[in-house]
């Protein structure tokens, strides 16, 4: 989630959206783990979601890769109780209460625009498993997998940093994509970079996470701030009858009536969907150039090149947007 990241958005935006099949792996290791189905990666998605709406785009895009095998959501940041709810009725309604879901770490942030949308959904009736301490049932399925899990980390990294402290050997055994940074290019397309919400919201686990040593794949605003739905590709997602996309506008209807940090119409187009290019990175390559770069996080919350810094992968610029935009809504709405 990145709260106050879409200042002055909707006008520079017009010239970033996109209104009109799985290429490079995403890295090493694509088979399954433990009862994972064959050929299909285990993932792990921790999320922020009730923040910014990108995290329920995110969630709808990851149901729909059968690339992915989604084994836990878990949730992070401020009311993370708010946020599991809200995830859990989510999945429900998608008819995939396979999914466990955490409650994660609660750090800073608690402003859960989305929290009226599962206000009534108590995390007892989840017809799936609830785990109270996220972060170690995140541990646990790390430890236990036969092959290297994918976590997802589309928002502040708490948990992240807790499962490295409470068991270092994690990070042999994951790999991470994250929404997260901030290389070369700042929010709204600057020419320079921004202190990226996910980075500066909590430093010390950003360090946490950019220094272990896993394979690190970021979507930083360089590319993920670009992606913007409108015209007829924003329609058939706006009004497909598909329960999952149904919950999805409902989010987002509710969610635009009560921030202040940009001005959207969800009739007309959606918000920027940052987050759903972590999802698309667990699965292909295709569109953006990924090149590796030496990070380092400032006390600001800036990922600074820096010979000092950690080597890791990041997609640093689109070769083509909008055939992204057409793959996303043609998987979100098969």
């Amino acid at each position: 989630m990145r709260l106050g990241t879409e200042l002055g958005v909707l006008a520079t935006l017009l010239a970033f959206g996109c209104s009109g099949g799985v290429g490079d792996p995403a890295g090493p290791s694509a088979g399954g783990s433990g009862s994972a189905a064959p050929g299909r990666l285990p993932v792990i998605l921790d999320t922020d979601i009730g923040t910014d709406i990108d995290d329920t785009w995110a969630l709808a895009l990851l149901l729909e890769c059968p690339e992915l095998d989604l084994k836990l959501v878990v949730t992070d940041s401020g009311d993370t109780e708010a946020r599991a709810r809200i995830a859990a009725k989510f999945l429900e309604v998608a008819g995939r209460t396979d999914v466990p879901v955490g409650v994660g770490k609660s750090f800073g942030e608690s402003f859960v625009p989305q929290r009226d949308w599962a206000s009534d959904y108590e995390l007892s009736r989840y017809p799936g498993s609830v785990h109270n301490d996220g972060v170690q049932a995140m541990v646990d399925l790390v430890m236990r997998s036969e092959e290297p899990v994918v976590i997802l980390a589309i928002g502040p990294v708490p948990n992240l940093a807790e499962a490295l402290q409470r068991e270092p050997r994690v990070a042999e055994k994951a790999r991470v994509i994250a929404m997260s940074g901030s290389v070369d290019v700042g929010y709204d397309g600057k020419p320079t970079p921004d202190p990226e919400y996910n980075v500066k919201q909590d430093v010390p686990a950003a360090r946490a996470m950019f220094q272990a040593p896993w394979d690190l794949l970021l979507a930083p605003l360089d590319t993920c701030g670009l992606i913007r739905l409108s015209g007829d590709l924003y329609r058939q997602v706006a009004q497909s009858p598909k329960p999952s996309l149904q919950a999805l506008m409902e989010n987002y209807r509710l969610w635009a009536g009560k921030v202040d940090w940009t001005k959207v119409d969800p009739e007309v187009e959606s918000s920027i969907l940052f987050d759903t290019l972590a999802v698309a990175l667990a699965v292909s390559h295709e569109w953006v150039e990924v090149e590796e770069v030496t990070l380092e996080v400032t006390d600001e919350g800036m990922t600074r090149r820096s010979e000092q810094g950690n080597r890791m992968r990041a997609a640093l610029r689109w070769k083509d947007r909008d055939a992204y935009c057409r793959w996303l809504v043609d998987r979100l709405t098969r």
